[in-house]
């Protein structure tokens, strides 16, 4: 008879505590009698007897992770939490299950809600560790959905794993499933036809860019971020007159229902929740069986990575932090390679931190700059390579998704970390030994993983600036015609205090029109901005232009640029919001959309036409520079130095040398920047107290609480003075 499976290491409350083995065999029960009923399975055999006996035991005990059934993300939790209660019933282990709120961040945009949305995923990995905790659950089958929930959850685990070894007790062990992909959308023929009308008919009364747009938006795949993208263009639309209120939200409505498929799933788009799914992979945390699907993954994929889960489940070199501890590199390089969500950068550097390692932005930079990373993927949602055809193709057994990304990796000479464990129970080395389907040539017809690079550079640039220590850009969804346009360019600063106030302006077609006349933008500035944008001498003609008519010329040629400013958008300031809204109505607006960046200390998770720079640090509500900049600024915008510099107007002006401005700005603007502030603390009131981010780290150090980083930081001095112990001797 096989001896039944128990937990080796350290304590078992249960064998002591007859108040757990009173309450929690109901709860197993009930978790399996609506699994059974569910999926038909008659021969599962168990009893509150039997339960017991198992705690009595320590056998392991696995919490089913999921999510809360109002994300689109987790519709189907309740089919993969049942296939996976009767996988580890019958594996001999004990299966529980909860969940934990997950805020949708596309739900959220534009109200409240997203002041919340950063901080609930902090929120998130509390919860996740004190259910851990209270029930003394030994691992994890987490049920991967969307935003921040798959790095909370990782942070959560890996926080645990690391204070639960020190104390002596058990690792924790666990296993990921990300939820399927869900189908992008498709606009009904008739709907096409009158959205094309309405084109149509804007050109006929003059209005050609908004025919424009509306075409540009018909390109893309249905997804909850294009309907933004028409929401902008149909507003312009009323403005005009070309269609009536009515029916603007007609087309709203009929655009919206097409949507969504309805059994969810993650959004096809290459934004946070797949790019999640990316760096999970590549942390060695998800069994490849359930990595990439285009629906909720079935017995036999489940009872793959449950049964896996449970060959580890006693090898402390597979807890979850060593597994991630092990992988960072690989998450760094499969992040930047795959064009991943800017706004994981925090996520991932967060999860490192619980994890015990002392890691900032600065560090993600290190590694990705130790060997340039070349851009293997050919992501497209007007071209029909979405993350939902980067899934069939792994469906049918053409490619092995991340499997194929590191192998195509190796074969570009970047180093991967091949002896790292992974939630197989086998290192990559190990994966990558079967080739079979490895191959990213494997696919023949409209290919998402390459195998030859689209270019040498890829993934997320760390800026430094006179005015900010850190922020973050996504130089991989720019092409290089687009740095071009913006590199090394002076750009004109529009300063925002808030998402409030940009938004209400940047949708406006008649904004840029007060800022041709604003007192602090003069024609010397003009001239000095179109002689280095344009390298030429300014000749008589443009010389005896007036200031209006020079503005016009050089908005005509595109050769003035802007920086879109968006000013308190911190975690202390507002619980820093994704900039997306604001992002979408530079998109809309015909003058800013092909001159526009934006710098904000608010979060990103995509790109605008121009550069899309946030995660700024320090924030405002911190005294950083970006509380003391103002409209007329100037600023030069060097992407591919890696920096951005507030210019010396003076300097500029009088002798017209590009210098940076020497940090006297806080002095100079002491008055403006208190009563900006004053505006900020007013403005945090509108989040409720419980949810404010405070006793946090900025954005270079992922937002986590001091408590976190400071144990992340005692380890690290604790472990270089034993080296250093270690090398005196």
């Amino acid at each position: 008879m096989t001896e039944p499976i128990r937990i080796t290491r350290g304590d078992n409350p249960y064998q002591r505590e007859v108040q757990g083995k009173a309450n929690e065999p109901i709860t197993v029960a009930a978790l399996l009698d609506r699994s059974r009923a569910l999926l038909g399975a008659r021969d599962l055999d168990y009893s509150l007897a039997s339960i017991y006996d198992r705690l009595e035991h320590n056998a392991p005990r696995i919490a089913i992770i999921g999510g809360s059934p109002d994300h689109p993300a987790h519709i189907m939790d309740y089919e993969t939490t049942a296939r996976a209660a009767i996988r580890i019933w019958q594996n001999g282990g004990v299966p529980f299950t909860f969940s934990t709120p997950v805020l949708c961040d596309g739900t959220a945009q534009s109200n409240t809600g997203m002041c919340y949305s950063l901080q609930s995923r902090n929120a998130m990995t509390e919860m996740i560790v004190n259910q851990m905790e209270a029930q003394s659950y030994h691992g994890a089958f987490v049920i991967q959905g969307c935003d921040k929930q798959p790095l909370a959850a990782v942070a959560a685990l890996a926080a645990l794993d690391v204070t639960r070894r020190s104390r002596g007790d058990a690792p924790v062990f666990a296993t990921f499933a990300p939820a399927h992909v869900l189908k992008g959308g498709t606009i009904p023929d008739d709907l096409r036809d009158e959205i094309e009308a309405v084109a149509q008919e804007a050109e006929k009364i003059d209005h050609p860019e908004v025919a424009d747009d509306l075409r540009d938006a018909l390109a893309y795949v249905l997804q909850c971020s294009s309907n933004t993208q028409f929401q902008g263009v149909f507003i312009r639309a009323v403005a005009a007159g070309i269609v009536s209120h009515q029916q603007h939200k007609d087309l709203e409505k009929r655009l919206a229902v097409n949507t969504c498929d309805g059994k969810g799933g993650i959004c096809a788009f290459n934004g946070t929740g797949n790019s999640s799914r990316h760096v999970v992979s590549a942390l060695g945390l998800v069994h490849p069986s359930l990595e990439l699907l285009t629906e909720p993954p079935n017995q036999e994929q489940i009872n793959n990575a449950v049964d896996a889960l449970f060959n580890y489940c006693n090898n402390p070199d597979f807890s979850v932090s060593e597994i991630v501890k092990s992988n960072i590199e690989n998450m760094v390089r499969i992040h930047s390679t795959t064009g991943g969500s800017t706004n994981l950068i925090m996520h991932l550097v967060s999860a490192i931190i619980h994890a015990g390692v002392n890691f900032s932005i600065w560090d993600y930079d290190r590694i990705r700059r130790t060997t340039p990373i070349p851009d293997l993927f050919d992501y497209s949602l007007t071209q029909r390579r979405s993350i939902f055809e980067l899934a069939q193709q792994c469906c049918a057994g053409e490619i092995r998704g991340m499997e194929t990304v590191m192998y195509e990796l190796t074969r570009n000479g970047v180093p991967i970390a091949l002896d790292a464990p992974t939630a197989t129970g086998t290192t990559w080395r190990e994966r990558l030994a079967d080739t079979r389907n490895l191959s990213a040539e494997g696919v023949k017809q409209n290919p998402i993983i390459l195998s030859k690079p689209r270019r040498p550079i890829s993934g997320i640039d760390v800026l430094s600036s006179n005015f900010f220590e850190s922020a973050v850009v996504k130089i991989s969804g720019m092409s290089d015609s687009q740095l071009d346009e913006f590199d090394a360019r002076l750009a004109v600063a529009l300063y925002f205090e808030n998402e409030d106030e940009a938004n209400k302006n940047l949708l406006d077609d008649t904004y840029l029109d007060s800022i041709k006349s604003h007192e602090e933008i003069t024609q010397i500035d003009l001239l000095r901005i179109y002689q280095h944008n344009t390298k030429h001498t300014a000749d008589e003609r443009v010389v005896a232009m007036t200031r209006d008519q020079l503005f016009d010329h050089l908005l005509h040629d595109k050769v003035i640029k802007f920086a879109i400013i968006i000013s308190g958008q911190g975690p202390e300031a507002y619980g820093m919001p994704e900039m997306f809204t604001p992002m979408q109505h530079i998109n809309a607006n015909r003058h800013l959309k092909k001159l526009a960046l934006i710098l904000t200390d608010g979060r990103y998770s995509g790109v605008s036409y121009g550069a899309a720079i946030g995660h700024i640090t320090p924030e405002a509500k911190r005294g950083g520079g970006i509380l003391y900049l103002q409209t007329g600024d100037i600023v030069q915008t060097n992407l591919r130095a890696r920096n951005i510099i507030l210019i010396d107007r003076e300097a500029l002006r009088v002798r017209n040398e590009v210098i940076a401005e020497a940090g006297k700005l806080s002095e100079l603007r002491r008055e403006l920047g208190s009563e900006r502030l004053r505006r900020i603390n007013y403005r945090l009131s509108i989040i409720v107290p419980t949810n404010r981010m405070r006793d946090v780290t900025d954005a270079a150090h992922g937002v986590v609480p001091h408590a976190v980083a400071e144990c992340a930081l005692q380890t690290f001095v604790e472990f270089a003075n034993r080296n250093l112990a270690l090398a005196g001797d």
